[in-house]
Formats: C-alpha cells, structure tokens, sequence
C-alpha cells in the first residue's frame, strides 16, 4: 500500500478516534466491560457498514461535496436542512467535548492552579492556525497524530497489563445496560471525513474501500484496549476524562487523541460550508472555528453539562440521524442515472436493511432521553 492509502486510513481512524475514546471506560465501567463491549461491536460492524455506504455514494457522485451536498443532490432540499442540522450539531458537540476535555488535560499536566479554560483557548488557537494549512495541514496531522495514539494506547496496555483485575471485567449492572450506547455511537462516528478520503486517494479511488475497513477497524481494536485497561484496573472509579487518572502518560495520550479529530471535523466543517453552502472566507471562519470558541467558554463559565453528557447526546441525535440520511441517499443515488454507474465500492441496499437499521438509530435516541 502506499502513502494515499495510509494517509486516508489515518485520516478516517484520527476523524473517529477522539474525546469518544475518552468516555469509553467511565461508561464501560457503570453498565459492565462485557456491556460495553457488546455495544461497541455491535455498533462497530453497523457504523462499519454505513462508512461503506458513504464511501459508494462518494464515488457514485459528480464534483466535491460534503455531506449535506450529496443529501441535496438526492434527496431534495428538505434532505439538505436535515443532514446540515445533524452534521453542525454533532461538529459542534464534538468540538465543544474536545476544548472542554484539552483545557482540562492540559491543566492537569501543567503545574499551578491555571484555570483549564486558558488552556482550552491555547488550543483552539494553534488548531485554527493549523487549519489554514487545509488538506496539507491534514495529511501531516492525522498521520503523525493516529500513529502517536496508537502507539501511546499499546505502550500504555504493556505497561499496565498487570496490574488488571479480571473481577473488574465481568461485573454487570442491569440499570446502565443502555448507558453506553451514546457514548459507543459518539466514539465511532467518522462520516465527515470520508469525503475528505475521496479527495486523498484522487486517481486511486480503488484503494477507498480498503482505506474505509482499516480506518473503521483501528479505532475498535484500540478502544477495546484502552478501555479494558482502564476498568480493569480502576473499576467503577474511572473518571469521566478517563485519562486524567493515570498520571502525565495517560493525560498525553488524551490530548493527541483529541487533537487529531479536532482538526478533522474542522476541516470537514470548513468544507461543507465552502462547498455545499458557498459561503465565503471571513464568514467560513466565523462559523468554523469562532463559534466553538464562544459556546466553549459560556458553557464553562455557566458549568451546566458535563463531558460525558455532550457526546453521549451528541452521538445518538447527530449519528442516528446522519446515518439514516446516508442509507436513503445510496438507495437513490443507485437509481439516478447522471452520475457513476459502476463505482469501485457497491453495498446492498433495500428497504427492509433501512427500516431496520433506522428504526435502531430512532430507538437510541429515545432512550438517551429517558431518565
């Protein structure tokens, strides 16, 4: 395989790793390991399937979109308000989880009483300097970033692995058996990026499906490590911010973690609104990175949601009602007759498939609701 190849594979693996990761274990740990487990293969091959679907709609489709632009393109203008609505919310959960999660890492790896806010907004500065390097800024982030929280998520198994008790992985709590599914949902959802993936491997769009199995499969193994590390040892002590209860390792391994998806969905923000919205520069840049900034600091100034909260909420509502769109599109986008009839990458799709799989994405969002 070549450089595309891994580039794209990192680029899908750092948009899904992210502030996820970091909830798995708090969650993990309230439901049950083999709970979490459960959920996060289960979710795993159904959010594996729709990346799929992504990728066939993207090589089926005509010019550069995001995923708003291909809603328009088959499903209408009402398809367009609804998957731009699912995307900005779930964009912007993510990136509030991320700068409230830095400011918090950060903090607690700096020496002082320096209030995390300080931190988040270092952060939000170097990333938006950053994103004006755009898809070359993207290539050397993710692939530095994904193979730095690979390798520190292995280092931090080995060195651990001893100290892991087996009684802390077969506990089960019949309560929290839903619990995770936000959270689970959240830490897989890496649909923004996979247009970006097309971009990357122009000329090799052969290598797109490939590049989407090992992207999506990275992060699923790592999360099965990282979050049997952490509950195996801590139990149902397990932070929200797991990696704040491990010392400075851990707490880098948080922040390269988030700074990889940060700049995905980021760019992937700053794309659709470029692309599908035709906004321009100056206004692109207010609603790309300002408004995370400003959302940030009201809700850590007013302090009413909590870490966990923001992505269980943001996984079920944004992922749940993404995913369902991107099912409806292949489905029309495999009648249309303008566009790529015999693209690299064809995934079965019928009714019965949608329904199901729709009628478990609303189910989720119910039950997050649910007290």
């Amino acid at each position: 395989m070549n450089k595309k190849f891994w580039a794209a594979t990192f680029t899908l693996s750092g948009g899904i790793i992210g502030a996820g990761i970091l909830g798995l274990p708090y969650v993990f740990a309230k439901s049950g390991f083999l709970v979490g487990l459960f959920w996060l293969i289960c979710l795993g091959v159904v959010l594996l399937f729709v990346n799929l679907c992504l990728g066939e709609i993207t090589l089926r489709t005509k010019g550069i979109h995001q995923l708003s632009g291909y809603a328009k393109e088959y499903l209408g203008t009402w398809g367009q308000r609804l998957m731009f609505s699912a995307v900005i919310f779930g964009i912007y959960s993510a990136l509030l989880a991320y700068l409230i999660g830095e400011g918090e890492s950060i903090a607690k790896l700096i020496p002082g009483n320096i209030p995390p806010i300080f931190f988040g907004i270092i952060f939000w500065l170097i990333m938006t300097l950053l994103l004006r390097e755009g898809l070359k800024g993207l290539k050397k982030v993710e692939t530095y970033g994904v193979i730095a929280v690979i390798t520190i998520i292995i280092s931090i198994f080995i060195n651990f692995f001893p100290n892991i008790q087996t009684s802390n992985l077969i506990t089960f709590n019949s309560e929290n058996f839903i619990l995770p599914i936000g959270v689970v949902l959240f830490s897989l959802l890496g649909f923004t990026s996979i247009p970006e993936l097309r971009i990357e491997l122009k000329g090799q769009e052969k290598l797109l499906k490939k590049a989407i199995l090992l992207g999506s499969l990275i992060p699923v193994g790592l999360y099965i490590i990282f979050s049997l590390t952490f509950v195996g040892i801590l139990g149902k002590e397990v932070p929200e911010v797991a990696t704040l209860s491990f010392g400075p390792f851990t707490i880098i391994l948080g922040i390269f973690t988030m700074l990889t998806s940060f700049f995905v969905l980021s760019f992937s923000l700053k794309t659709t609104f470029k692309y599908d919205l035709k906004i321009k520069e100056i206004t692109n840049f207010l609603f790309t990175s300002f408004i995370p900034l400003v959302i940030y600091i009201m809700v850590y100034q007013l302090n009413f949601i909590s870490f966990s909260t923001i992505i269980s909420i943001g996984g079920v509502i944004s992922g749940g009602i993404t995913a369902i769109l991107i099912l409806l599109i292949l489905k029309k986008s495999k009648s249309s007759t303008k566009n790529n009839k015999n693209p690299k990458i064809q995934i079965p799709i019928n009714w019965p498939i949608i329904i199901l799989l729709s009628a478990m994405f609303i189910l989720g969002i119910i039950l997050e609701f649910i007290p």
